[in-house]
Formats: C-alpha cells, sequence, structure tokens
C-alpha cells in the first residue's frame, strides 16, 4: 500500500475517533458537541471521496463503500442541521451496508487462502471492540427505556470504540509476505 494511501487511512481513523468523541460530547450536553460532530462527518466524507478518487481501478465493492460512505455521512451532516426529511439517506446507508456485507463483510478477516489472518492479540481486540458496540446498544436501549446508568453505559462503550480506533492508527503494521495479493482487503 502507497504511503499517501495509508496515511490518509489514518486521517479517516483520526476522523472516526474524533466522532466518536463528539458523540460523547453531545450525550454529556457539553458544548461544541455539534461543532465536532459536523466537522468529523464533513472530513470523513471528504477524505473517503479523496481516496476513492485516487483509486486507479475502481471495483464495484469500491462504489459500494463509497456510496456507503456519502450515505452515511451526508445523514449525519443533514440530521445535526435538523433537517427532517432524512429517511432516504437512512435506507440509503442501511441498503449499502447490507450490499458491503453481503460482498466483503467476512472476508475482511480472511487471508487469500480462506485462513484466520488475526493473531491472537488482534482477535481479542476485535473482541473488546465487539463488547464496546454491544454496550453501545445496550447503553442506548437503557436510554430509551429512562433507566439508570445508561450515560454511564454510553460513555464506556463509545470510550471502548474510540481507544479500539486510536490503538489501530498508533500501533505498528506488521508485513505479510501476501499482503500485496489483499490490497483490496485492506482498503
Amino acid at each position: 500500500m502507497e504511503n499517501s494511501q495509508k496515511a490518509n487511512k489514518n486521517l479517516i481513523r483520526v476522523a472516526l475517533a474524533t466522532l466518536l468523541i463528539g458523540f460523547l460530547m453531545q450525550i454529556l450536553h457539553w458544548p461544541y458537541s455539534a461543532g465536532i460532530i459536523f466537522t468529523s462527518f464533513a472530513v470523513i466524507l471528504l477524505l473517503y471521496a479523496f481516496r476513492f478518487s485516487k483509486k486507479k481501478e475502481k471495483k464495484p465493492i469500491d462504489i459500494i463503500k463509497m456510496a456507503l460512505v456519502l450515505f452515511w455521512t451526508t445523514n449525519g451532516l443533514l440530521t445535526i442541521l435538523n433537517f427532517p426529511y432524512t429517511l432516504f439517506f437512512q435506507l440509503g446507508t442501511g441498503f449499502t451496508f447490507i450490499a458491503w456485507f453481503a460482498m466483503e463483510g467476512t472476508a475482511y478477516f480472511m487471508d487469500k487462502k480462506g485462513k484466520v489472518r488475526n493473531s491472537l492479540t488482534e482477535i481479542i481486540w476485535n473482541f473488546i471492540m465487539v463488547i464496546g458496540v454491544l454496550t453501545i446498544i445496550l447503553g442506548g436501549l437503557m436510554h430509551l427505556l429512562n433507566w439508570n446508568y445508561s450515560i454511564p453505559t454510553l460513555t464506556l462503550g463509545l470510550t471502548i470504540i474510540a481507544s479500539f480506533i486510536l490503538k489501530d492508527i498508533f500501533s505498528t503494521p506488521k508485513k505479510n509476505e501476501d499482503e500485496a495479493n489483499n490490497e483490496e482487503l485492506y482498503s
């Protein structure tokens, strides 16, 4: 993978971590959260569009990923601006996510020969990320039901996911002999 592509990937990850921090700030009713969320969505959209435009060969999965990012970020931007008609973008996000998952979802975690390419440490970190996502979902449901400790639960989940993304940014990548073969899976 080119250095410019890797730098762009890290910038996208920083924007995602900043987006999660903005969500956390909004849950805690801290000032400037809407501005941080809006800026993060805009930066993610611009960086991913730039990354997409730099690809020489655009496969159908690349187009689906670009559509997914476009629908998701546009929905986020319009929601922050209190635009009332975001159903189209929510449906677009859902359909493109299902298409991406059907085409690439579980293959992301496999190498070319169908073997799991993650080490034990990576599997543990992925498990922690799943726990973070489930904690966010649980906190959201608790908040809808007006149960106690919903805000701390959401805060814990968002902190876990932001930590996962930041760990991923600052960890040193290991070189595999078949890295060039799996280039599409990494992008």
